[in-house]
């Protein structure tokens, strides 16, 4: 069955959704066969793979025929519909064969409050008790049509039951952070809410009604990979600036204070083992990098990642086309290192 994989921080602007198509990328590169599942109602990660700007090049895929994007795919729950749940029809990304699109849907945000309905009351309304479970299910029989290996979520900046839910029904989870005052505090504030989410999801787990239901709450019990720090400017070409790496230091100190603690005390940590035989700490960052500068306009200008980016679409020439090709080769081992500590850890664990 396949791993899912949860990116996740309730604050905004920490490079979700381009730590997950670069990352999901290095994971495909290395043969593992990924499902990118956009479930922000924004659709950045929808629209970045696929180079779309413009709302009516989404409805032209909507459209198509078959179930084309998440709401659809959780119509049938979310709607009381006669039908079943099928698996939704992924998009292939071009450049990667061992990569496929799950397209988000801005409408997944209308289906928001059922949910969280559903979650407080289903130990009691028989109406409800099939929401629950359904996200789960859709990415179950999605992963398996395409015999995926991962499932890679792009969730959105919030903390509403979509995400509780996601998160809670995931085998993993990343927290993406930027180096500044909001990711320390976001710190905080998910070592107050994953505890709440944990107790919830203990509860949801032996619900009679939750577990007789169509598509059953699944007993997952997500653990923490680790954290990715993005965006800052380097000092001289290779270390973080003095201001930069001050917040670096408070996200790590937070986390190892704070958050890894209560991570540990609610079973959401692997065996201390398990990440040591990966190079992982938990309390240090799994990926580190600093801003992509130039090379994420041209990312999303090509749809490719930023280290994948060929001479031609680079479009520079001379010492700047040399520079621009360091950096990318900079990049390449920093993912190609995370994504092979979290390999290590998925087929370790």
């Amino acid at each position: 069955m396949a791993k899912q994989i949860a990116l996740f921080n309730h604050k905004g602007g920490v490079s979700k959704t381009t730590s997950a198509f670069n990352l999901g990328w290095m994971l495909a590169k290395k043969g593992k066969k990924v499902i990118l599942v956009d479930c922000d109602p924004q659709c950045n990660l929808t629209g970045m793979v696929l180079g779309f700007k413009k709302s009516d090049e989404f409805d032209a895929i909507y459209k198509g025929k078959g179930i084309r994007n998440i709401r659809d795919g959780l119509a049938p729950a979310f709607e009381s519909r006669p039908t079943a749940i099928e698996p939704v029809i992924c998009l292939t990304i071009k450049g990667q064969s061992n990569m496929l699109l799950l397209p988000g849907h801005i409408g997944l945000a209308e289906y928001e409050v059922t949910l969280g309905i559903a979650q407080e009351l289903s130990g009691s309304l028989v109406t409800l008790q099939n929401l629950p479970g359904s996200l789960s299910h859709l990415f179950n029989i999605t992963a398996e049509k395409y015999n995926a290996d991962i499932m890679l979520v792009d969730m959105s900046p919030s903390l509403g039951p979509i995400n509780q839910n996601l998160l809670m029904t995931s085998d993993y989870f990343i927290v993406p952070m930027a180096p500044d005052y909001f990711s320390v505090m976001a710190t905080d504030s998910l070592a107050s809410v994953l505890p709440k989410w944990a107790s919830w999801s203990k509860q949801a787990k032996i619900q009679p009604l939750l577990q007789k239901a169509t598509y059953p709450f699944p007993d997952k019990n997500p653990k923490f990979l680790g954290i990715i720090v993005q965006k800052y400017r380097l000092r001289e070409g290779k270390t973080p600036s003095a201001a930069f790496q001050k917040w670096i230091d408070e996200i790590e100190e937070g986390v190892r204070t704070r958050l890894v603690p209560v991570l540990r005390q609610n079973g959401m940590l692997l065996p201390d083992q398990i990440y040591k035989a990966a190079g992982v700490q938990p309390a240090k960052p799994l990926i580190q990098m600093s801003d992509f500068n130039s090379l994420i306009a041209l990312s999303q200008k090509h749809k490719a990642p930023v280290f994948d980016l060929t001479d031609k679409q680079l479009e520079q020439t001379g010492v700047v086309l040399e520079i621009t090709k360091k950096s990318m080769r900079q990049f390449h081992e920093i993912f190609s290192a995370g994504a092979d500590r979290i390999i290590a850890i998925i087929d370790n664990a």
